[in-house]
């Protein structure tokens, strides 16, 4: 099944864009008549005032079976302008980053509602389901944030302590072809080592001047976005840093990166972009003016008395962010 568009339960609009890996996510069931994506019981009524159906294709069972529909954007694009250069910072996989992070959501709030309903076998299987999509999720988390470098680390630590053992063996035992073979496989592993080091202390020393949340600008091609998520480094890959020019910056790839929505208005066929932390600035004064996106309203609550958008409990948990108060303003009050 090719998931190209998700809607949402309760509040949620319908997300359309690349969602790919959510294929291999999906489950169905002769008996309970579940898919998992899109699936049977999404509110599609809510998300009608949202979307045109032209562009993609996607699924979407209703009762009278499959019915073939197609899933667009009704800001005129969603695709990204690739001609223009600020489609270069054009991120489809922080899209599907995005992307899985609602269907978390979405089977998180169907766990709930399948227990509610006292429906414990559904409850089961969408549990199951949603530990998959947790345990790899947290596998890329951890990638991101040098976790899996740390640990890459420690292992050639110890693999060159073996190594090393084995030297003494071999020249001990006048075995030099051997020891020779083993001081070339010390010399690589020692470099691989170092390197996995020095990713993973940037992981963890890695400071954000910006935050969940919050309004900024670009400051080459200036439209206004709002913060949804972070690395330390660029984690992009190697054929789009090179698309984007990442070589160009100042600070080149190591250094904090943004998964930023872009409000429609300013360009529509910009979808989500991944922006190094020099390209970004923050308003000079709050940015109070309306922001209109479709992803906002199942990553923020809504905004706070400053403009900036208040992130929802998971996603500050998935970057580990604390929570933005706002400063007091006795004015607020008059």
């Amino acid at each position: 099944m090719s998931v190209t568009a998700i809607s949402g339960s309760t509040n949620s609009s319908l997300c359309s864009g690349s969602a790919n890996a959510l294929n291999r996510s999906c489950l169905r069931t002769r008996k309970g008549q579940m898919m998992f994506g899109t699936e049977k019981g999404f509110l599609l009524h809510q998300c009608v005032r949202n979307v045109v159906f032209t562009g993609h294709q996607a699924d979407v069972p209703g009762r009278c079976g499959m019915k073939r529909v197609e899933a667009g954007w009704l800001f005129k694009g969603g695709g990204g302008d690739q001609g223009s250069e600020a489609g270069l910072e054009r991120s489809e996989s922080a899209n599907e980053d995005i992307l899985i992070f609602f269907y978390q959501l979405d089977l998180a709030t169907r766990v709930q509602y399948a227990l509610n309903l006292e429906e414990y076998d559904i409850a089961k299987q969408l549990r199951n389901k949603l530990n998959e999509v947790e345990a790899e999720v947290i596998k890329q988390q951890e990638t991101k944030r040098g976790l899996s470098s740390k640990s890459e680390a420690q292992d050639k630590g110890i693999s060159l302590l073996r190594l090393r053992a084995d030297l003494q063996n071999a020249i001990e035992n006048e075995n030099y072809a051997v020891a020779a073979d083993i001081r070339d496989q010390m010399s690589k592993l020692e470099a691989d080592s170092l390197a996995a080091s020095i990713k993973a202390q940037a992981f963890e020393k890695a400071h954000f001047e910006f935050r969940l949340g919050q309004k900024v600008r670009h400051k080459k091609f200036g439209y206004r976005a709002v913060v949804c998520g972070m690395d330390p480094v660029c984690c992009e890959t190697s054929l789009w840093m090179e698309n984007a020019q990442v070589d160009q910056l100042t600070r080149g790839p190591d250094q904090p990166y943004y998964q930023v929505l872009v409000d429609v208005h300013e360009d529509p066929n910009l979808l989500v972009a991944y922006v190094p932390e020099e390209n970004l600035l923050a308003p000079e004064e709050p940015d109070k003016a309306r922001f209109d996106h479709p992803y906002t309203s199942f990553l923020f609550y809504g905004m706070d008395s400053a403009g900036d958008f208040i992130p929802v409990k998971q996603l500050r948990e998935k970057y580990n962010r604390p929570r933005h108060e706002v400063p007091y303003d006795p004015q607020d009050d008059v």
